[in-house]
């Protein structure tokens, strides 16, 4: 059984690693889009360096990656290893996910910050909570213009949501307070240079222009 948790860990974590901001700007683009604007593999400085398409393309797909992950963990518990714990390998599957999106094992360990995957996490994990945590980003990106105090505030909504929301999960009967937990420090721990610009008054706004 542990071999498929450390099977599945590893698959989740290959699947991140496929960074498509870094892929998309160099084909669409001709650069690294991690040598333009925050230096971030990511949907939001898609959008500064390469431009709305090219952006709107990188979050659907990095949102995939995390959808992925999920189901993949769902079908070897279905078809190949039927002894796991569901709810275990799914949440490892979307750890490691979010991880391969970090430190992607294909593009030097600079990847992105993992938002747009953690929500493809989430929409599948349990879609009530994913649907509540992206209206609430959502809101405050409107309201404030800063997308990284949308995406931290929604990251520490989210376990906070699993302790009150015990139903709608893709494998049910655990506890999913340590994963939201853990996924809440990982992109928190993302977005640590965002939080010292937002302390000090200097985070960058996104126009709606």
């Amino acid at each position: 059984m542990m071999a498929t948790y450390i099977l599945m860990a590893v698959i989740a974590y290959a699947i991140g690693s496929v960074n498509f901001s870094v892929i998309l700007s160099k084909k669409m683009a001709g650069f690294d889009v991690r040598e333009r604007g925050s230096g971030n593999a990511g949907t939001t400085n898609m959008l500064r360096s390469v431009g709305k398409g090219p952006a709107a393309l990188t979050l659907i797909l990095d949102i995939l990656k995390g959808v992925v992950a999920i189901l993949i963990a769902k079908f070897i518990v279905g078809n190949i290893a039927s002894e796991a714990n569901t709810a275990i390998l799914v949440q490892i599957a979307g750890f490691f996910a979010v991880v391969g999106h970090t430190f992607p094992v294909f593009f030097g360990f600079k990847g992105g910050k993992g938002v747009a995957t953690s929500l493809g996490v989430l929409l599948v994990m349990n879609p009530l909570i994913g649907g509540i945590c992206l209206v609430f980003a959502l809101v405050v990106m409107a309201l404030t213009r800063m997308v990284s105090l949308g995406s931290i505030m929604a990251a520490i909504l989210f376990p906070v949501l699993t302790i009150f929301i015990t139903d709608n999960y893709i494998a049910d009967g655990y506890n999913y307070i340590f994963f939201g937990i853990a996924m809440a420090i990982l992109v928190i721990f993302n977005h640590r240079s965002n939080i010292k610009r937002l302390y000090n008054g200097q985070e960058n706004k996104l126009s709606f222009k």
